[in-house]
């Protein structure tokens, strides 16, 4: 969420809260002190959100116009013009996803952090160090971008937008890039540590996002970002349960347990060094 301005404290903004939600334009408000805050979600969308405001304080009504729908596309692209990291972390998952379809297993074993191959009917994979070693350096993070089945490739997709575009639109495109390589390597070295292979996902990076959101959000109340406390619970809740057996049971065995917990630490790291950053400053 990002703050747009402050309203009086004793306004009725029940009609523009209507008319806000009627054109999509997602936000909250908020009582702090002698003023209400008006938030908004998506940056690109605070200019329409200003003309609603004024049209709204003018008491002219806030009935959907057609010439609203006329904006809809070129703020969707203004949006994802200005966060070219988060848009190609989106849309590589997706055309790799779509490229496995065609391909196979040819391109899985290309991506998956160590060469696989079978033999004898028995699968067989090499040496991490013998792979690095061969100048196959893209496979630390490669499996990052590897996805099972179009639920696993839904959900991670979701969050990265939500919390991606987040860090890139406050934080600029090299600090989502920079939690990207770390956290997607290091999540696929924890992982790997474990002696699985054949993994992948962008739940690592994910909940890195998560880990560095959140703190930035509660060492940093106005610095923008926001994520709902129960998403927290929820997202920790989830990772503690595939931690368990009861998890295989119900069908949701086979998780990248060590990868999430991997990626969780580099946020909470990077969240704890942004946060103590603008706290000094």
């Amino acid at each position: 969420m990002h703050p747009v301005m402050r309203l009086p404290p004793d306004v009725d903004t029940q009609a523009l809260r209507k008319a806000l939600w009627r054109y999509r334009i997602g936000h909250r408000i908020t009582a702090e002190g002698d003023a209400q805050v008006l938030w908004v979600a998506d940056p690109g969308q605070r200019e329409a959100l200003l003309a609603l405001v004024a049209r709204w304080q003018q008491g002219e009504p806030l009935e959907l116009a057609e010439q609203v729908s006329k904006v809809d596309s070129p703020a969707l692209f203004s949006t994802l013009k200005r966060l070219p990291v988060t848009v190609a972390m989106v849309v590589a998952s997706l055309v790799i996803f779509a490229l496995i379809g065609v391909f196979g297993d040819l391109l899985i074993v290309a991506l998956t952090i160590v060469p696989i191959g079978i033999v004898g009917g028995e699968l067989t994979y090499g040496s991490l160090t013998e792979t690095l070693a061969s100048g196959q350096v893209w496979r630390l993070l490669s499996p990052a971008f590897l996805h099972f089945g179009w639920m696993h490739l839904i959900f991670n997709l979701m969050w990265v937008w939500y919390f991606g575009r987040q860090v890139e639109a406050l934080q600029g495109g090299r600090t989502l890039l920079l939690l990207l390589v770390v956290a997607g390597v290091l999540a696929n070295l924890a992982q790997y540590a474990t002696g699985t292979v054949l993994f992948g996902g962008m739940s690592g990076v994910v909940y890195a996002l998560l880990g560095h959101v959140w703190l930035m959000s509660r060492r940093v109340p106005g610095s923008g970002f926001f994520v709902p406390q129960m998403l927290v619970v929820f997202m920790l809740g989830w990772m503690v349960f595939t931690m368990t057996d009861m998890a295989g049971l119900v069908g949701f065995g086979n998780v990248a347990n060590e990868a999430h917990l991997g990626g969780l630490i580099v946020g909470l790291i990077t969240g704890w060094y942004y946060s103590a950053r603008r706290l000094r400053s």
